[in-house]
């Protein structure tokens, strides 16, 4: 009999997290920064999708035509329940990618995602969806893909190697997943006491190993003990992807596009010696130690003019999507922590805090004033969208079409939030994409949609959900057993709610 999970740790369910770089909406700025034309997505697939929450609110929150497949049925069961209640333009099957990549069935594709599957998966298996692209990707089109990478994982992939061996060795038949992976975590630790030599040449490893037990462990089964598990370099990924006739693009994390914060004048006057683009991502990988990738790769690219990059640039619209940070807000990058401007960022932030959306152009000409250039506003807007403060914003007619289909989405997820915490999520028609939204903010908007007003009474809506259920609050590692301290720990968070995010939520049309 075959084994259908094929070496796929299929006895966990996968997380229930959202992946904003899936989303199309974001490939514009990006594309544009780097100088190149982008399609408009009218059709677009998710392969091995989850749990379908990233699929489900791209769908619902645009006119795209989503198609997809994880061969998980259980993931898979779910994510065509959203499906249903959102009535979306989808199809989401549980088929393996060999039976789903070969269906003739499918459309041709604008838009292909693979998140958190490339360097999980079989060479087999990339060879049928490299084919896939190949024949699906429409010319023009666009994939995105993130993978790990090399070499920054060339220091703990030995150590995730003894993990993995230990849980299919040392682990008992029957123990239960997260049982052998603690236990692996735990032999790993006991090893590193002992002060080996791999330790002592990597002394990096102890503190990667201390991260990793902190995380959830559903994520570690899949992150780090499926069979295939596979770190690559870049320039493999290049030699995967020529076969499907794609070139890249640039990065999909738009944090990257900024060398001032992840790389020394130096290295980028070494960078800028290097004439080969691919040559220099490879050496590039090496500066910053790259350990994960997410790119956006171009069947057939097209180099804009500069004039339609000013132009396009200009015309994009955009909304701030967080309470105004404070301009003292840090910003991480390969080079450590830097401090964002105040002369810069905080007239742009000053402007946007009504949460009114506003082309690059309108931003332009009020920012202006201030001594603000074009050059540093576009650099700006690459850093606060890449922070999450800002979002691209869709057309009026794509919000409008899709209005319907995100709130019948969002009102079974918030029903959802009545017994669980899984899904932090709600879908905007306004970016097209999902936004974060607690539980506790979650049961508050369900108060409001049952016309209680107030913080107070959201407070005690929660509360009433909470306790019916047998539930209290953990605050700072105590459970909170009386019901005056559960109903003030909530009223606190309902204030701060309506003081800090209720209005961005009514501008992104989720409340």
């Amino acid at each position: 009999m075959n084994d259908w999970t094929a070496g796929y740790v299929a006895d966990v369910g996968y997380t229930y997290g959202y992946y904003n770089e899936l989303n199309p909406t974001r490939i514009k700025l990006a594309f544009l920064n780097a100088g190149l034309a982008f399609p408009e997505v009218g059709a677009a697939c998710e392969l091995g999708f989850g749990q379908g929450l990233s699929a489900n609110i791209h769908a619902a929150a645009s006119v795209c035509d989503w198609h997809g497949t994880d061969f998980n049925p259980a993931q898979a069961g779910y994510a065509k329940e959203l499906a249903s209640v959102s009535g979306a333009k989808t199809s989401l099957l549980d088929q393996a990618f060999d039976e789903f990549c070969r269906r003739d069935n499918l459309p041709d594709f604008d838009y292909i995602g693979l998140h958190g599957i490339w360097s999980w998966i079989s060479d087999e298996n990339r060879r049928v969806i490299v084919e896939f692209i190949r024949r699906k990707l429409k010319v023009g089109g666009v994939l995105y893909v993130s993978y790990n990478t090399l070499p920054g994982w060339a220091a703990f992939a030995p150590m995730r190697h003894l993990m993995t061996e230990h849980a299919e060795i040392i682990g008992a038949a029957g123990h239960g997943i997260v049982n052998r992976i603690n236990d692996a975590v735990d032999f790993a630790e006991r090893l590193l006491a002992t002060n080996p030599l791999y330790s002592r040449a990597n002394p990096q490893i102890a503190e990667r190993l201390a991260k990793l037990k902190e995380q959830n462990r559903h994520y570690l089964a899949h992150e780090y003990f499926n069979k295939d598990w596979t770190p690559m370099h870049f320039a493999d990924m290049k030699e995967w992807l020529s076969a499907a006739k794609l070139t890249y693009a640039c990065s999909a994390n738009y944090s990257d596009h900024i060398n001032t914060i992840n790389l020394t004048g130096d290295q980028q006057a070494f960078l800028a010696e290097i004439p080969d683009k691919m040559f220099r991502e490879s050496t590039r990988d090496f500066m910053v130690n790259q350990q994960f990738r997410r790119d956006y790769w171009v069947k057939g690219a097209r180099q804009l003019s500069s004039l339609d990059v000013l132009e396009q640039f200009r015309a994009q619209r955009l909304v701030l999507v967080s309470h105004r940070p404070d301009v003292s807000l840090k910003v991480s990058g390969a080079l450590g922590e830097a401090t964002m401007s105040e002369e810069i960022y905080g007239p742009i932030l000053d402007l946007m805090s009504d949460h009114t959306v506003r082309s690059v152009a309108e931003i332009e000409a009020s920012v202006a004033t201030k001594g603000v250039s074009f050059a540093q506003l576009r650099e700006a807007v690459l850093l606060l969208a890449g922070l999450g403060h800002l979002a691209a914003v869709m057309s009026e007619k794509e919000i409008e079409l899709s209005a319907v289909t995100t709130d019948r989405l969002n009102q079974h997820l918030m029903k959802q939030a009545r017994a669980s915490a899984d899904v932090n999520y709600l879908a905007s028609p306004v970016t097209g994409g999902g936004v974060a939204v607690s539980r506790f903010q979650q049961l508050f908007l369900m108060a409001r949609k049952s016309g209680c007003s107030q913080p107070e009474e959201w407070a005690e809506f929660a509360w009433r959900v909470l306790s019916g259920q047998g539930q209290r609050i953990l605050k700072d590692g105590r459970v909170l057993e009386k019901d005056d301290e559960n109903l003030a720990e909530l009223q606190s968070f309902a204030n701060e709610f309506a003081l800090k995010r209720l209005k961005v939520l009514e501008v992104l049309r989720v409340a």
